[in-house]
Protein backbone atom coordinates (compact mmCIF):
# COMPACT_ATOMS: atom_id res chain seq x y z
CA UNK A 1 0.00 0.00 0.00
CA UNK A 2 2.18 2.84 -1.25
CA UNK A 3 1.33 6.00 -3.11
CA UNK A 4 3.18 9.02 -4.39
CA UNK A 5 0.65 11.40 -2.80
CA UNK A 6 0.86 9.94 0.72
CA UNK A 7 4.14 9.92 2.60
CA UNK A 8 5.69 6.64 3.67
CA UNK A 9 5.66 7.87 7.28
CA UNK A 10 1.87 8.15 7.24
CA UNK A 11 1.54 4.72 5.70
CA UNK A 12 3.83 3.19 8.34
CA UNK A 13 1.93 4.92 11.16
CA UNK A 14 -1.35 3.55 9.81
CA UNK A 15 0.08 0.04 9.50
CA UNK A 16 1.37 0.20 13.10
CA UNK A 17 -2.00 1.45 14.32
CA UNK A 18 -3.78 -1.37 12.48
CA UNK A 19 -1.36 -3.88 13.99
CA UNK A 20 -1.90 -2.51 17.52
CA UNK A 21 -5.68 -2.85 17.14
CA UNK A 22 -5.32 -6.39 15.81
CA UNK A 23 -6.51 -5.61 12.30
CA UNK A 24 -5.03 -8.00 9.76
CA UNK A 25 -5.02 -7.35 6.01
CA UNK A 26 -6.39 -10.87 5.51
CA UNK A 27 -9.51 -9.86 7.48
CA UNK A 28 -10.26 -6.98 5.12
CA UNK A 29 -12.33 -7.56 1.99
CA UNK A 30 -11.57 -4.91 -0.62
CA UNK A 31 -13.62 -3.98 -3.70
CA UNK A 32 -13.26 -1.19 -6.21
CA UNK A 33 -16.36 0.43 -7.64
CA UNK A 34 -17.05 3.38 -9.85
CA UNK A 35 -17.27 6.64 -7.97
CA UNK A 36 -20.38 8.78 -8.09
CA UNK A 37 -20.93 12.50 -8.45
CA UNK A 38 -19.14 15.22 -10.36
CA UNK A 39 -15.96 14.59 -12.28
CA UNK A 40 -16.99 14.11 -15.87
CA UNK A 41 -15.72 11.40 -18.15
CA UNK A 42 -12.75 10.41 -16.01
CA UNK A 43 -14.87 9.45 -12.99
CA UNK A 44 -17.24 7.44 -15.20
CA UNK A 45 -14.41 5.35 -16.66
CA UNK A 46 -12.30 4.45 -13.62
CA UNK A 47 -13.10 2.48 -10.49
CA UNK A 48 -11.57 4.87 -7.97
CA UNK A 49 -14.06 4.35 -5.13
CA UNK A 50 -12.82 1.86 -2.51
CA UNK A 51 -15.20 -0.32 -0.49
CA UNK A 52 -13.69 -2.11 2.52
CA UNK A 53 -15.35 -4.63 4.80
CA UNK A 54 -13.77 -5.88 8.02
CA UNK A 55 -15.03 -9.46 8.12
CA UNK A 56 -14.80 -10.16 11.90
CA UNK A 57 -16.77 -7.04 12.93
CA UNK A 58 -18.83 -6.52 9.78
CA UNK A 59 -17.87 -2.83 9.63
CA UNK A 60 -18.00 -1.43 6.08
CA UNK A 61 -16.39 1.73 4.71
CA UNK A 62 -16.72 3.40 1.31
CA UNK A 63 -14.24 6.11 0.28
CA UNK A 64 -14.02 8.35 -2.77
CA UNK A 65 -12.22 11.41 -1.41
CA UNK A 66 -9.92 11.75 -4.40
CA UNK A 67 -9.68 10.59 -8.01
CA UNK A 68 -6.73 8.37 -7.15
CA UNK A 69 -7.53 4.78 -6.25
CA UNK A 70 -4.31 4.42 -4.26
CA UNK A 71 -4.98 7.43 -2.04
CA UNK A 72 -8.59 6.29 -1.56
CA UNK A 73 -7.27 2.92 -0.35
CA UNK A 74 -5.22 4.74 2.30
CA UNK A 75 -8.11 6.99 3.37
CA UNK A 76 -10.53 4.06 3.54
CA UNK A 77 -8.16 2.08 5.73
CA UNK A 78 -7.74 5.08 8.02
CA UNK A 79 -11.52 5.49 8.40
CA UNK A 80 -11.95 1.75 8.92
CA UNK A 81 -9.29 1.82 11.64
CA UNK A 82 -11.08 4.73 13.36
CA UNK A 83 -14.39 2.88 13.31
CA UNK A 84 -12.91 -0.38 14.57
CA UNK A 85 -11.16 1.52 17.37
CA UNK A 86 -14.45 3.19 18.30
CA UNK A 87 -16.15 -0.22 18.23
CA UNK A 88 -13.48 -1.82 20.46
CA UNK A 89 -12.92 1.00 22.93
CA UNK A 90 -16.42 2.45 23.02
CA UNK A 91 -16.52 5.70 25.02
CA UNK A 92 -12.74 5.79 25.39
CA UNK A 93 -11.96 6.03 21.69
CA UNK A 94 -10.58 9.19 20.10
CA UNK A 95 -13.66 9.48 17.90
CA UNK A 96 -16.02 9.38 20.91
CA UNK A 97 -13.92 12.02 22.72
CA UNK A 98 -14.02 14.25 19.67
CA UNK A 99 -17.81 13.94 19.41
CA UNK A 100 -18.22 14.76 23.13
CA UNK A 101 -16.01 17.83 22.72
CA UNK A 102 -18.08 19.11 19.78
CA UNK A 103 -21.32 18.57 21.73
CA UNK A 104 -19.93 20.56 24.68
CA UNK A 105 -18.92 23.41 22.37
CA UNK A 106 -22.37 23.48 20.76
CA UNK A 107 -24.06 23.48 24.16
CA UNK A 108 -21.97 26.46 25.32
CA UNK A 109 -22.68 28.32 22.09
CA UNK A 110 -26.42 27.68 22.42
CA UNK A 111 -26.44 28.90 26.04
CA UNK A 112 -24.69 32.11 25.05
CA UNK A 113 -27.15 32.66 22.20
CA UNK A 114 -30.16 32.11 24.50
CA UNK A 115 -28.72 34.48 27.10
CA UNK A 116 -28.17 37.15 24.45
CA UNK A 117 -31.73 36.79 23.15
CA UNK A 118 -33.11 37.10 26.69
CA UNK A 119 -31.11 40.25 27.43
CA UNK A 120 -32.17 41.75 24.08
CA UNK A 121 -35.87 41.11 24.76
CA UNK A 122 -35.59 42.70 28.22
CA UNK A 123 -34.10 45.86 26.74
CA UNK A 124 -36.78 46.24 24.05
CA UNK A 125 -39.57 48.74 24.96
Amino acid sequence: MSDTFISQEKVKLLEERMKSLGIDEADIEERFIRAQGRGGQKINKTSACVHLKHIPTGIEVKCQESRSQASNRFFARRVLTDRIEAHQLGEESALARKIRKIKRQKTKRAKRARAKVQTDTRRAP
